[in-house]
C-alpha cells in the first residue's frame, strides 16, 4: 500500500512515520511530502532513506492513503485535491473538524461512522482525543450532562519552536520565542487565539469536538486550556456531572476494561498518571478518581496521554488501520 505523509518533516509528521513503522502498517511505498523548501531532503523510515517530494508529485504517485499534518491552510488547499484524485485523506489539522460533511473520528468511539464516501476524515484535537477516550465508556453507562476540564498541555503541542524555547530558557540562551512569554518556570493560560466570548480557540475546540465525536449535542463542556513547561504529554483535570448515579468501583472497572485506557489509580502507593509515564505510549492513562463531594452524581478524574501519539499520529494511523480492515482503502 502506497502511503503519503504530508508534513513529514514536522514534529507530528516525524511521529507518524515512527508509529507507522512500530505498528507494522503495510506500507509498500512511502511518499514523504512537505513544503517546497523541504523538497529533496531525506527522511528515514524503517532504516531506509526517502526523498521528500512536493504536493503535486505525491498526487501523481497515487497513494491509497495520505496522512496530513501540515497545518490548516495547507489542508484546506490540498486535501480536496488529494481526495479528488481518489486518495483517502486523514487530516490532523483543524481545517475539517467542524465541517458537517466530514467525519471527526476517534477509532475507539466512532470509527463506524466512516463510509466509502468519506475521502477526507478529520483527526480531532489532541486534548479532546484523550478526554473523550476516557469519557465515552462512562457516558454510555451513566450519561454525561456536563464536563468542566482544565488542561496542562505540553510544549510539544506547539511544535519544535516551542520545544527549543523551553530548552533555550533552561540553559539561559536567548533564542526564537514560540510564545509571547517565557515558558520555563511559568504557566501560560492561553492556547491559540482568543475569541469574542473570552475563550480561546483551543477551549472551544474541546467543547464542539466532544459533542461531535460522542454524537451527543446535549453534553455541556466548559474548558480552560493551559500551556506548561513539560514534554511527554498533556494532562487534564476533569469534573464530570452525570445524569445517573454511579458506583466508584464500577467506574474503575469500566475504565480498566475500556479500549485504549489504562487505569493508574492507587493513592495508597501514590500511583497516578504523569506525562513522563505516558511519553511514547499510545494509551490514555486515567487516575485520581474520586467523587465531587460538593454535588451529587459528579466525578473528578485526571487524564494523561502523549499528545504527539494518541493525540495526533497514533489516532491518525488507527483510522488508517480501520479503513484498511474494512476494505475502504
Amino acid at each position: 500500500m502506497k502511503v503519503a505523509v504530508v508534513g513529514a518533516t514536522g514534529l507530528v509528521g516525524t511521529k507518524m512515520l515512527q508509529v507507522l513503522a512500530e505498528r507494522n502498517f503495510p506500507v509498500t511505498e512511502l511518499i514523504p511530502v512537505a513544503s517546497e523548501k523541504s523538497v529533496g531532503k531525506e527522511v528515514t523510515f524503517k532504516g531506509k532513506q526517502y526523498k521528500v517530494v512536493g504536493m503535486q508529485d505525491a498526487i501523481n504517485m497515487k497513494p491509497a492513503l495520505a496522512l496530513f499534518s501540515a497545518g490548516g491552510s495547507t489542508s484546506t488547499e490540498w486535501a480536496p485535491v488529494f481526495a479528488a484524485a481518489g486518495i483517502t485523506v486523514v487530516d490532523n489539522s483543524s481545517a475539517w473538524r467542524m465541517d458537517p460533511t466530514k467525519k471527526l473520528v476517534v477509532p475507539e468511539i466512532n470509527a463506524d461512522a466512516i463510509t466509502s464516501e468519506d475521502k477526507i476524515i478529520a483527526n480531532p484535537n489532541c486534548s479532546t482525543i484523550q478526554m473523550v477516550v476516557a469519557l465515552n465508556p462512562l457516558h454510555k453507562k451513566y450519561k454525561i450532562n456536563r464536563v468542566v476540564v482544565s488542561t496542562y498541555q505540553s510544549v510539544t503541542g506547539t511544535g519544535v519552536k516551542a520545544v527549543n524555547q523551553l530548552m533555550n530558557e533552561r540553559q539561559g540562551i536567548t533564542g526564537e520565542m514560540a510564545y509571547k512569554y517565557p515558558i520555563d518556570l511559568n504557566v501560560i493560560p492561553q492556547i491559540d487565539v482568543f475569541l469574542e466570548n473570552g475563550y480561546t480557540k483551543e477551549e472551544m475546540k474541546m467543547v464542539k469536538e466532544t459533542m461531535k465525536i460522542m454524537r451527543d449535542d446535549s453534553i455541556k463542556v466548559t474548558a480552560t486550556t493551559v500551556r506548561i513547561p513539560v514534554m511527554g504529554g498533556h494532562s487534564e483535570s476533569v469534573n464530570i456531572e452525570f445524569e445517573n448515579e454511579f458506583d466508584l468501583n464500577e467506574v474503575k472497572a469500566l475504565l480498566a476494561s475500556a479500549p485504549g485506557v489504562v487505569l493508574v489509580d492507587d493513592p495508597a502507593t501514590q500511583q497516578y498518571p504523569m506525562p513522563m509515564d505516558a511519553h511514547e505510549r499510545d494509551e490514555v492513562f486515567v487516575g485520581r478518581l474520586r467523587r465531587d463531594e460538593t454535588q451529587p452524581k459528579t466525578l473528578n478524574m485526571w487524564i494523561v496521554s502523549d499528545n504527539l501519539r494518541k493525540g495526533a499520529a497514533t489516532n491518525a494511523v488507527q483510522i488508517g488501520e480501520y479503513l484498511m480492515e474494512k476494505g475502504l482503502i
